[in-house]
């Protein structure tokens, strides 16, 4: 009797076609690699990226979260407590208080700063040690002069808690950009999105722009319930397959895509949404498609890690009638751990629902906490993803200049600063060949975003109005 197993007779053509079929054996062992761009994957402290991410000043949780108790977070694997004294300074302190070790998460909050419940040191915004009760003078005097708790600078803004947790002699300025403030009357709505994944997996999403025009266009089991697709689905042009091209910005410290839909036989979308490396983001739109002539950001956004297998999306929606005339954004569904655009943004739902109508959290986070570079096959579809890790090594390796963003904030100065990020509507008539349809429409988007760089140099109040007198002058050369 014959035992073990034969293999089967194959031509030479049959053998190399069928190194494409059936090859979960041979490819099993490279799912069990390690992750690679470990130096653009870590952000702990001492790691490339987790000291470039503390040159910035980082969303670490939502004002609303301040209560009458510490908040309890961690931040880059550093684990701290977040409070507001009762004179309303906010505060960002080490968790482990710097006498014995007791968490401040059950401090008391006290009108300047902190309190331990255990033995009561009493710790200043900035760390410094007001009082140790339990000590004599002489002691207690001696404890003043040398011990302090760590701390990190921290304020409020439109209602998200910001930390610089660098070096203290490079704390920057926090740049103030255009779309925080303008249009007149922008109200900035904070968010938070909680991922359990490497935070690097969720920010590279942002400049995949591909994915919305399939994940996001019915990419639903069929019957499943209408509302939920629907909730699923982007609206108003999203479905239509763009013509993309990524363009390195702010001496390789930016990257933005140009994508360019035709709506139809005479309108054309440009959309262009961007990176500031090395977390920031900034989308146009999320509700509709090009709503005006031109328009700016719908939503900022920052990608923070919290470990190396965990993240938070904090930032803001951005309402205001240019963006969203109809109102179509709903600010009362945005705040912790909820945006109110999509379906599939957060981890909330049952399995079942995420099976039938997956969304941007399952895409992401089914990569794995650390997504592993080395399986993936990519296309020309993602050059977008391939830039993005490529110049985020070039600055954790000091490759890239400094980042002129930083200049300009430093330098202080009457004027937000202005970004890229924008949707502009054309009139441009359909060619009936589509392919060179298509070719049209990518000049017009390099025109567009050309104009927009030639207007960055302006002063605020220039900005607006020479982009819309540019964007007629280009629409009538088109034509």
């Amino acid at each position: 009797m014959e035992t073990g197993i034969k293999g089967t007779s194959q031509s030479p053509k049959s053998a190399a076609s069928s190194k494409l079929r059936y090859a979960g054996y041979v490819a099993r062992d490279a799912q069990m690699k390690p992750p690679s761009n470990l130096e653009i994957l870590q952000s702990g402290p001492g790691t490339p990226m987790g000291e470039c991410l503390r040159r910035y000043w980082q969303p670490v949780c939502l004002s609303q979260e301040l209560t009458d108790v510490p908040k309890a977070i961690k931040i880059m694997h550093e684990d701290l407590v977040a409070f507001r004294d009762h004179s309303g300074k906010v505060g960002v302190l080490h968790r482990k208080c710097a006498h014995r070790g007791a968490s401040l998460e059950f401090g008391i909050i006290q009108e300047h700063g902190i309190r331990c419940c255990y033995h009561g040191w009493h710790f200043e915004i900035d760390g410094t040690l007001l009082e140790a009760p339990a000590e004599p003078t002489d002691s207690h005097n001696r404890l003043k002069g040398t011990v302090c708790q760590g701390a990190y600078p921290a304020f409020e803004r439109d209602g998200l808690v910001f930390a610089y947790m660098g070096p203290i002699d490079q704390q920057p300025e926090f740049p103030v950009f255009d779309g925080y403030v303008l249009p007149k009357g922008t109200r900035l709505v904070p968010f938070s999105n909680i991922f359990d994944c490497n935070w690097l997996q969720v920010y590279e999403n942002q400049i995949d722009h591909y994915h919305t025009a399939l994940l996001h266009n019915n990419m639903t089991v069929q019957g499943v319930d209408t509302k939920v697709a629907a909730g699923a689905t982007l609206q108003g042009g999203f479905g239509e397959m763009p013509v993309i091209d990524w363009h390195a910005t702010h001496d390789n410290n930016g990257l933005i895509f140009t994508a360019g839909r035709r709506l139809s036989d005479d309108k054309v979308w440009i959309r262009i949404s961007e990176m500031g490396f090395p977390n920031w983001m900034q989308n146009a739109s999320v509700v509709t498609a090009a709503p005006q002539r031109h328009s700016g950001p719908g939503m900022s956004r920052w990608q923070v890690p919290v470990d190396d297998e965990h993240s938070i999306a904090f930032g803001w929606r951005h309402f205001n009638d240019e963006i969203d005339p109809n109102h179509n954004g709903d600010e009362t569904a945005c705040g912790v751990d909820k945006i109110d655009f999509l379906i599939g943004q957060t981890r909330h739902r049952t399995y079942d629902e995420m099976q039938r109508a997956p969304g941007d959290y399952e895409v992401i986070v089914s990569q794995g906490p650390m997504a592993i570079h080395g399986l993936e096959h990519p296309g020309k579809s993602d050059v977008g993803v391939y830039m993005c890790r490529s110049i985020l090594r070039d600055i954790v390796q000091g490759k890239s200049a400094p980042d002129p963003t930083r200049a300009l904030a430093n330098a202080g100065g009457a004027d937000t600063l202005p970004r890229y990020t924008s949707d502009t509507a054309l009139k441009i008539p359909r060619n009936a060949d589509k392919e060179k349809d298509r070719e049209v429409i990518r000049k017009a988007a390099h025109q567009v975003f050309a104009i927009m760089k030639e207007c960055y140099v302006l002063p605020l109040a220039q900005r607006k109005p020479t982009i819309l007198r540019r964007l007629d002058e280009l629409e009538a050369n088109l034509v």
